[in-house]
Parts: C-alpha cells; structure tokens; sequence
C-alpha cells in the first residue's frame, strides 16, 4: 500500500488484524510525504510501473485522480460498493462518487470543519462564542474587541474566512471553483463575500499574517496570539499533542460561524486498473478493513484523530468522552454533527490548480490593493482558457 501520514500509521496499525484473516499475506506500507506521494501515484497510474495494490488519495486531489481513469470502478462486481453506501457518512460517499455514477475510492476518513477559539482571551474581551457565530459581522467586530483587550489577532490570515465563504452555498450540482458544465465560478457571490470579509480584516489590522504550518502560524498558537483558528476537527490533536501542548484547557472548539458546514481535508482509498485481478481480491479486503471495519475505524480515531466515515461508529462512547485539551469539552459531539450534515461538493481535475489561482487573486487584493472585482475577474479569465484547452 501507497500511502502519507497518518494514513500510513493507521494501515500499519491494522496489519496485526489482516494477518489473523490473512496469515500467510504480507502488507508493505510505503509513505511518502503527502505532496511526492501524489506526484508518485500519478507518475505511476501514467505509467503502469511501480503501481501500488492499494493507493491512498487526500481529498483535494480526488478530482484529478478520478478523471485520470486509471483508477477502479468500486461501484462494479466484485466490489459493489454501493452496497456499503448507508455505511458511509454520506458526503464523503458522494466524493467519490463521479458524473457518470462510477465510485474511485472508499473514503477512509473525513475532516468536519470546527471553529477553535482562546476561551480566556475571548472572556478577557467580554464577548462570548455566540457572539463569534452569529455573524460574519459580528465575527469581526468580535476580533477588534479581542485585538483592544489582548493584543491577539482573530485569525491567523484572512485568507482563512475565503475558504470557509466559499464553501458556503454550493449548488448540489456544482464543484468549489466549476459548475457542471466545467464553467468557472470565481465572480460569483460566494467569491466575492469571502474576498470582501477577508479585505475588512485585513483593514483592520485582524490577522497575524501568517500562514498554515509555518513557523510564526505555530509560534502564535503558542503564544496566545492568535485567538480562532478555522479548520479540520483532526487539527486538536497536533495541538495536543506536539504544536501547542502547553496550551491545554485554554481552547474550545464550536461550529464554525453562521453554522457552515464544511469539510477540511479527508482520505479515500483506490485500487489501480493495472493491478492483477488477484492482487485486487486482497487489495479490496484490505481497504474493507480500514474502511468498514468499525473497530479499525474507531481505532484510527482514538490514535491518529481520523475522524470515522462509518456512520455506526457515531454512538460509541468514545464521542461523549471529555477532551481535556479542550477543558473537558466534548466536542467530538459537535464534530459528528458537522460530519452528518456537510454536503458533498463535485470535485474537479483543476481544482488545485484553481485554489492556486484564487490565492493568488486574493493576494493582489490584500497586498497589491487591486480592486476585488478586478481581481476575481481576472482569475475567472484564467480557469476559462485552462479548461477550454
């Protein structure tokens, strides 16, 4: 199996499992960093050398992966995963699932996005954590109360509220950046809301300017510095664990603002084309046993925080245990409500390639002061001529 952290921890920790069902099979685990191993699987499906029986896929490279076809239809004998379907958390299922009701992978886990906050430097402010989601108003006039009493900033970038507004409203029918019909959506309402809020904060002097995973994003969990951060339910466990330890019971997580339901990050499962019908037999037994088997489920949960795609896992008395990162909180209650109610969105080959366009709009209107208008239509302009190829 081909696969990047955590993935990889959580198929290893289920060899001990497939050798009881399989004694006499082996499981290699080979991992890669998330981006070289992406870049691999691609090199390999293009080449048919070096392929994988088992091949993990993040997300946000599902729409390239499934428009490569080299990948299985997991909806045809003898996989029939649509009969597993009511197991599944449904959006993750309709990830995965393409236009023409081919079925590219088994999702693994999924990421329901959350609202964390500094509950001390929230009271030091005199505003409460309805006051932080009400509106997206309010969230700001929130984050000038937070910046006068502490010194903190609301967020770490103000690109961090783009993409939350722009997962806020898609159509059933539509992708993030593309409609059905692979047209652009960049100009649209959801764009420029998301491109307005983030100019408003960075007016105000409202985010620390820095970005994810970087050093100074670090630094300012640390150091109470930066007062919300918007993300995946699975970020409490970094910061328990390794990015921000000494910073137990200060945090609190609710849903993120005006109840947006959204997804960050998420693993699939997939079987390439080019593989031996009898590698396929085992490969798929062993994506059953980290996709639907509930113990191996919960057990990714509890030792890599991958939050379940089993829905039958939702009641296990694992999510009503008080997390004390989070003062006692028991916050995996309001993460499975996330999960249940986020909707899938279609997912599009370009759609890495237009985040990269949009960051970089977003750019020139916070840096550059180019108009938002401007800049959106510019972008838009872009991803016309790169899907009219």
């Amino acid at each position: 199996m081909a696969a990047y952290p955590s993935v990889d921890a959580i198929a290893r920790a289920a060899i001990p499992a497939w050798k009881r069902i399989h004694p006499d099979l082996n499981i290699e685990v080979i991992s890669r960093q998330i981006t070289d191993h992406h870049t691999a699987m691609m090199t390999a499906l293009a080449t048919e050398s070096y392929l994988p029986d088992v091949m993990a896929i993040e997300v946000s490279y599902l729409g390239r992966f499934s428009r490569g076809g080299g990948l299985e239809n997991l909806a045809q004998p003898p996989f029939s995963i649509e009969a597993f379907k009511p197991e599944f958390v449904p959006y993750a299922f309709d990830q995965a699932t393409t236009k023409t009701d081919s079925v590219v992978a088994a999702p693994s886990d999924v990421g329901p996005g959350t609202l964390l906050y500094r509950h001390d430097i929230l009271q030091e402010a005199g505003s409460t954590i309805e006051d932080l989601q009400n509106s997206w108003e309010n969230f700001v006039a929130v984050g000038i109360k937070i910046k006068r009493a502490s010194g903190a900033y609301l967020v770490a970038n103000a690109s961090d509220v783009v993409n939350i507004l722009i997962r806020t409203g898609v159509r059933s029918n539509q992708g993030l950046y593309f409609d059905e019909n692979d047209q652009p959506l960049i100009t649209t309402s959801r764009f420029v809301e998301g491109f307005t809020l983030a100019a408003q904060i960075r007016k105000a002097s409202l985010d620390a300017q820095v970005r994810t995973w970087s050093t100074d994003w670090a630094q300012g969990i640390r150091n109470g510095k930066i007062a919300t951060l918007m993300s995946g339910a699975w970020l409490v466990g970094h910061m328990s664990n390794w990015l921000a330890p000494q910073t137990r019971g200060l945090w609190r997580a609710a849903q993120l603002p005006q109840k947006t339901w959204a997804a960050y990050g998420g693993s699939f499962l997939a079987l390439p084309k080019n593989i031996t019908a009898s590698k396929k037999r085992y490969a798929w037994d062993f994506v059953k046993l980290l996709s639907l088997n509930a113990t191996r489920q919960l057990a990714a949960f509890k030792s890599e925080d991958a939050f379940p795609v089993l829905v039958n896992t939702y009641h296990a008395p694992f999510f009503d245990e008080p997390i004390p990162f989070l003062g006692g909180q028991r916050a995996r209650r309001l993460w499975r409500e996330a999960a249940l109610n986020i909707r899938a969105v279609q997912v599009h080959s370009q759609d890495a390639f237009a985040a990269e366009v949009v960051n970089t709009a977003l750019f020139k209107v916070l840096h550059e002061g180019k108009s938002i208008k401007a800049s959106l239509a510019q972008a838009q302009r872009l991803l016309e001529r790169r899907v009219g190829r």
